[in-house]
């Protein structure tokens, strides 16, 4: 009897010196390839790691402030670090913040784009100069007799360097209207409507997507090469005043969780930091995504049943079990 007891002890004491992952939260964000990543992480921290996850709804600048400001959510799983620099450098040197990892390992790539056959036709579509001289072969919308460029949705973050680079730019001057999407999905497809009916598109998008990686499009030349203190301190600011012409940098993307999750759950956040996909890998799961028009939910066991030589490295050996018998099949 005591025997047990001492082993049944040793048992118990073991169990409590593993580290609880406990409750996490983790930022849904509102475009294809974060909420993917979103769903992952959460399958794979619930099956892999015992961890008790919700996803919370995120976009960019809000979800930063928060886990500077309120600690929550643990995990903003695809942040486009140029946009939020600043928030982020100080929520480093406050040491609030953790930059997790890379989760793109090719970085993202902003910028105004437009459809190859275009370009192909008119080949000074590829510099901006070239855009605004041919402005009536991008046609608005709602009113052809107007030239149309399409910013992105509102609530995104990158609303205000496209906005701020529009107005840069002086395209309202040569004839064009912003249009703001009311949604990535409707911005997508007004790409989409472009290609069905070969019809002039200019606006701004960003790789990698099963977008760019079904419908050809050119990125647009500013000609004014990249001028990353601008972009960072104005470009990027809901107040810039005087904005000027850069090209988007390199966008690196990070995931970022809170100190106190990497603190506290170490194996779940050495998860979060070895998670990450070429744009290849992304584009290929983003237009199987579309192809099937799947959810997340199904984007994410699909990846997880057709790319274990992929995810398999990410985690432990026990946590890759656990994730198998997890998988619907």
């Amino acid at each position: 009897m005591q025997c047990r007891h001492a082993v049944w002890l040793l048992l118990s004491l073991g169990a409590q010196a593993e580290p609880s992952c406990g409750k996490v939260t983790i930022a849904d964000m509102n475009w294809s390839s974060a909420t993917i990543i979103a769903h992952l992480d959460q399958f794979i921290l619930e099956h892999g790691y015992g961890c008790d996850v919700e996803l919370v709804p995120g976009a960019t600048m809000p979800t930063m402030q928060s886990m500077l400001e309120k600690g929550q959510p643990n995990i903003a799983p695809e942040v486009w670090t140029n946009s939020v620099k600043g928030l982020l450098d100080q929520g480093v040197a406050d040491k609030r913040l953790r930059v997790a990892g890379t989760v793109l390992l090719d970085g993202g790539e902003e910028g105004f784009w437009l459809p190859r056959y275009l370009v192909e036709q008119y080949p000074e579509l590829a510099t901006i100069e070239g855009v605004k001289r041919h402005a009536k072969l991008f046609p608005h919308p709602d009113n052809a007799a107007q030239s149309g460029f399409y910013g992105c949705p509102e609530s995104w973050n990158c609303y205000f360097s496209a906005k701020h680079l529009f107005d840069a730019l002086q395209l309202e001057h040569a004839g064009f209207k912003w249009i703001t999407p009311s949604s990535g999905a409707s911005l997508s497809e007004s790409i989409a409507d472009a290609y069905r009916q070969q019809q002039g598109w200019v606006g701004y998008y960003w790789a990698p997507t099963a977008v760019l990686g079904k419908y050809p499009m050119v990125k647009v030349d500013f000609a004014s090469g990249v001028d990353t203190e601008e972009f960072t301190h104005c470009t990027t600011q809901q107040q810039c005043q005087q904005p000027k012409v850069t090209m988007y940098p390199p966008a690196v993307v990070h995931s970022i969780s809170t100190e106190n999750f990497a603190n506290s759950a170490p194996a779940a956040y050495g998860y979060i930091s070895k998670r990450a996909f070429t744009n290849l890998q992304m584009n290929h799961l983003l237009a199987w995504m579309e192809q099937h028009q799947a959810d997340a939910e199904a984007s994410m066991h699909y990846f997880l049943r057709e790319y274990p030589m992929i995810w398999q490295t990410w985690v432990s050996e026990a946590a890759a079990d656990n994730i198998r018998q997890a998988l619907p099949h």
